[in-house]
């Protein structure tokens, strides 16, 4: 059926149900539920109880939010619902915890404090006595715009309506045909592992870099405080594709899977900014290598979402756990942290036409040792964009944990990825 027609028709059906439950006077009623023999939709919704709506505004208000939800299947039990009188579980708020309220409390009556729900925005649209309304696309897609990459990427505002055990995108997912190091690590080695010497035509300046990144819900609402459970799992490599000479071999492999939670908070920060989520979570990091160039290390992290305007900024703090090593086989990388540091920062500012600029900084004060990537995204068609990164400093790799470069990369990214 034609995208337009459907949601005409849906729509006009909305209102006269809704109008019909509106008195003559003017009073606002609950809406009434449609008969049974209602066309049936397959339920994609969560186990959370629907409850009824109680105005023509909001009923008004929650199709619009239903005209901009994704999943055809989500959208379709989100109108249903609506045309029998209920609020859409898929639409549903979540309440973040008021962060100030919540540490007050500790001082008396220990307990968890949560943010009021904002009111609604009043949905305009121009309608005839006989209810057929126009559909203000415009406002379809400022709803679907409301939400902020930080919102989106963790799921602070609702619940995805992808549900749980889903696959969606955590770090960009990318691949750079054109990428080039000013200064090759051709002598990899730590305090315990031998040197490995390679030859220029062993290891050369260009190859290809890529990255794929995945996270999947495994719990939501946990706590009773609406914190999500996520496992994530990234793989970047660096392939030495235009190394005829020697087979175009992979040149370097790093494994990150990862356990974390993310609890949406609330709370004003200075110049009008917002703390919007606290996390944590475990990390392993390897290269998959064996005798002298096996690097491998564990994390425990914390981390923040802020947000002032187009601005987001993510810093995580982390410290090193289940140390490897013995007197038969020693740590691989013991000096790792002074390179890596204890934490880094993410950033990302949004351009217009969804255009943004994104990084991420690490920086050890007791050795001076860090690293400053910085990426640039530009849109060139659905679910593809055109992606330059820079990157300066150490850890490119897991394997160049102690190899200073200045590298820069041409390619695409093949995700729509908000940096965070």
């Amino acid at each position: 059926m034609n995208a337009h027609i459907f949601t005409k028709t849906a729509l006009a059906a909305t209102l006269l149900i809704t109008m019909n439950a509106i008195a003559n006077d003017g009073v606002e009623a609950p809406l009434p539920a449609t008969p049974e023999t209602a066309a049936e939709v397959i339920d994609v919704t969560t186990d959370a109880i629907e409850e009824p709506i109680k105005s023509r505004v909001e009923g008004e208000s929650l199709f619009y939010e239903c005209a901009a939800v994704v999943s055809d299947a989500a959208r379709l039990a989100c109108f249903d619902s609506i045309a029998k009188g209920n609020k859409p579980a898929v639409l549903q708020q979540k309440q973040p915890i008021a962060l100030g309220e919540t540490i007050r409390s500790i001082t008396g009556k220990r307990q968890v404090v949560f943010a009021e729900p904002s009111a609604q925005d009043t949905i305009e649209h121009t309608a005839d006595n006989n209810a057929n309304v126009a559909i203000n696309e415009a406002e379809v897609q400022r709803l679907a715009s409301s939400y902020t990459p930080l919102s989106l990427s963790y799921d602070l505002e609702k619940n995805s309506e992808a549900g749980l055990w889903r696959v969606r995108p955590h770090n960009p997912v990318y691949i750079l045909p054109m990428y080039f190091h000013g200064k090759p690590n051709r002598h990899p080695s730590t305090p315990n592992q031998e040197t490995v010497d390679y030859t220029p035509n062993d290891q050369r300046a260009p190859e290809l870099k890529f990255q794929v990144s995945l996270k999947s819900k495994m719990m939501d609402d946990v706590f009773g405080t609406n914190a999500d459970l996520w496992f994530g799992y990234t793989h970047m490599a660096h392939w030495q594709i235009y190394n005829e000479d020697n087979s175009r071999p992979f040149r370097a492999h790093d494994y990150e899977p990862e356990v974390f939670v993310t609890q949406p908070v609330s709370a004003d920060l200075p110049f009008g900014g917002r703390l919007r989520m606290l996390g944590g979570g475990l990390v392993h990091h390897s290269n998959g290598e064996g005798d002298q160039l096996s690097r491998s290390w564990n994390r425990a992290y914390m981390m923040a979402g802020m947000e002032w305007g187009k601005l987001t900024v993510m810093p995580r703090l982390w410290g090193r756990i289940l140390k490897e090593g013995n007197d038969v086989q020693p740590d691989d990388n013991p000096d790792i942290l002074d390179y890596y540091g204890y934490g880094d920062v993410k950033f990302l500012y949004q351009l217009d036409n969804n255009k943004n600029i994104s990084g991420t900084a690490r920086y050890n004060p007791k050795t001076g040792k860090g690293a400053l990537q910085l990426d640039y995204v530009h849109p060139i068609g659905k679910g593809i964009s055109g992606y330059v990164q820079l990157f300066q400093g150490y850890g490119q790799s897991l394997i160049d944990y102690n190899h200073e470069a200045t590298s820069i990369g041409v390619g695409v990214m093949l995700n729509d990825w908000m940096g965070l």
